[in-house]
């Protein structure tokens, strides 16, 4: 295809996009280094930061899993520095676990309460300040109004969110921008050495506006999230006898 048909279509692709509500990011260039082959489902394969995004777990090794990748987007949406709050009525997470992502612990503000209703308050009120980096909210369950409220205050401050929804009663309709499904897999020791592996994921996007839900298996290393690649298994291959 000649550059220059390239380049309308590739105009006509952003105007399109524009058109139907989506609005570039500011931060995107910082998050779209460690997200690897997934950030080809997002629009103009960038992640959306200014923004709400939703995850659901159903077992507690999936909500354990799914703490985990958060923390990874967060790893990358603070390179270079920032406050997030991390707002909770169950909070199971381990502060110096984060360091394995790139945070230190007290870059993180953890706000622990009882009632989904004040998560829900704390969380709106946060996502309207703009000198943070980040807002995550931990709550069971969110109505189409909340959400709705949460994308209201985004939209003004361009904080990124993201509600974990652990073994919600009603998955229900929101307005987030994308919505995940994370599961744990299975670690690989790295050349025989002692120890457990790289934490893996199998990163299921279910919903994404403007973009292309996909299925992904992935694994954080090197400080950046990896595609998994199976391994081949070599089979001792037989001595050739001679015949005659």
């Amino acid at each position: 295809m000649p550059a220059k048909k390239a380049d309308i279509i590739a105009q006509l692709q952003k105007d399109i996009l524009l058109l139907q509500g989506f609005k570039p990011t500011l931060n995107s260039a910082a998050v779209d280094v460690g997200l690897g082959p997934i950030k080809d489902a997002f629009p103009n394969h960038s992640f959306p930061t200014g923004a709400v995004h939703e995850f659901l777990s159903t077992a507690t090794e999936e909500a354990a899993a799914t703490a985990g990748f958060i923390s990874g987007l967060l790893g990358c949406l603070m390179t270079g520095g920032g406050i997030c709050l991390w707002i909770s009525t169950s909070r199971t997470i381990f502060p110096p676990a984060l360091k394995s992502f790139g945070i230190e612990p007290d870059q993180i503000i953890f706000v622990d309460l009882q009632r989904d209703k004040d998560a829900l308050w704390a969380m709106e009120e946060a996502l309207k300040c703009e000198g943070l980096a980040a807002v995550i909210g931990e709550i069971k369950e969110i109505s189409f109004t909340n959400s709705r409220r949460l994308q209201l205050a985004v939209e003004q401050s361009r904080v990124t969110g993201f509600i974990h929804r652990h073994q919600p009663r009603n998955i229900g309709t929101t307005t987030c921008i994308s919505r995940w499904k994370i599961t744990p897999l299975m670690s690989e020791q790295e050349d025989q050495l002692p120890g457990v592996g790289f934490p893996r994921w199998n990163v299921a996007l279910e919903k994404i506006r403007h973009g292309k839900p996909g299925v992904w298996q992935v694994e954080w290393s090197a400080g950046r999230f990896q595609p998994v690649h199976k391994r081949m298994t070599l089979t001792p291959q037989q001595p050739i006898r001679k015949i005659g």
